[in-house]
């Protein structure tokens, strides 16, 4: 697979939407913090996360190499299975080539309450995101913030009390489906930014994603 830089179809002051896959390699612009590739939903992949949501647990974990499908034989088998599988084996190898990265740390995580439920920065370089079921990632446009409220700064009031989000601003979502790049604050030249977001609602029934990150010998 090779990738070239596209034209984006949607680009703000800090995030790149784009319906081609091309568009994710927006978040190499220094001043892109998040880079999405809004893709259809795939209804065998939904349809069989419905009929087995029961037997999913809380997710695995799995180190993949390129090329490598992970293995969901612990799962329930069926064609959406198959279709999953090579869905995420597909993700880490985009991640994969993005980066120059040997191994793609997989995440699959079957949530039942959000995870993290605070806007925040991420201590990393770049990490992917993909939901399968339920609501999406939410950020928040770089000026739609002050900073000085991240973390602890808050006092441990709600984010849209504490000072951290300005007049006006607007809490935006990444749709069902869609892969998005995140930016950290250890991305190289990053510090201080990195895309505040947080995890939504889980809502109705269980949600479903993946979150994927490079790995490179010690």
């Amino acid at each position: 697979m090779t990738i070239n830089v596209p034209r984006p179809s949607a680009l703000t002051s800090c995030a790149s939407i784009d319906g081609d896959a091309l568009g994710l390699t927006r978040i190499f612009d220094p001043d892109i913090q998040i880079s999405q590739w809004r893709r259809p939903v795939d209804t065998l992949i939904t349809r069989w996360l419905e009929a087995h949501l029961g037997v999913l647990g809380s997710g695995f974990r799995q180190t993949l190499s390129p090329g490598q499908t992970p293995d969901l034989h612990h799962w329930p088998a069926g064609p959406g299975r198959e279709a999953l599988a090579d869905d995420l084996r597909l993700l880490a190898d985009m991640l994969g080539e993005l980066l120059d990265a040997p191994a793609i740390g997989l995440r699959m995580e079957i949530v039942r309450r959000a995870m993290c439920p605070r806007l925040h920065v991420d201590r990393v370089g770049v990490r992917m995101l993909c939901t399968y079921r339920g609501l999406g990632t939410e950020w928040v446009e770089d000026a739609s913030v002050d900073r000085r409220f991240l973390g602890a700064a808050s006092g441990g009031r709600p984010d849209e009390v504490s000072g951290l989000l300005r007049p006006g601003h607007r809490i935006e979502s990444v749709p069902l489906f869609a892969v998005a790049l995140l930016k950290g604050s250890l991305w190289q030249g990053n510090g201080g930014r990195g895309i505040v977001h947080r995890s939504p609602a889980v809502g109705e029934g269980p949600r479903v994603l993946v979150a994927l990150d490079a790995g490179w010998p010690a």
